[in-house]
């Protein structure tokens, strides 16, 4: 039996090991559960395992607000103290504080 533990929790601020965006965590899978086309676009040689957690992020860059899916080997906890100004926290989260997002409603 497969046994996986997330090491980042909903609501905590990380940022990508290799690509210039962070975002706040709001859901975890514990393992791979994206599409086939999906993880097939990525690279054969920057393609992370399947059988780890797997985080769904409000991400942002310089450029741009979206949804991330990354895989827990490309994650690093963010401890700049700053907040995340994907303009969909604020429906998820309340307030932020120690680098940390508070759920405001109940996830499944």
């Amino acid at each position: 039996m497969l046994k996986t533990r997330a090491k980042y929790a909903l609501g905590q601020v990380v940022k990508h090991r290799k690509h210039p965006f962070r975002g706040v965590v709001f859901d975890v899978d514990p393992t791979f559960s994206n599409s086939e086309e999906w993880y097939e676009a990525i690279p054969e040689e920057s393609r992370p395992a399947k059988d780890q957690p797997f985080y769904h992020l409000l991400a942002e860059n310089d450029q741009s607000y979206y949804v991330a899916y990354v895989s827990e080997q490309n994650l690093i906890a963010d401890y700049s103290g700053q907040p995340v100004t994907h303009p969909d926290v604020h429906e998820i989260f309340g307030i932020f504080e120690d680098g940390h997002y508070e759920l405001q409603v109940q996830m499944n």
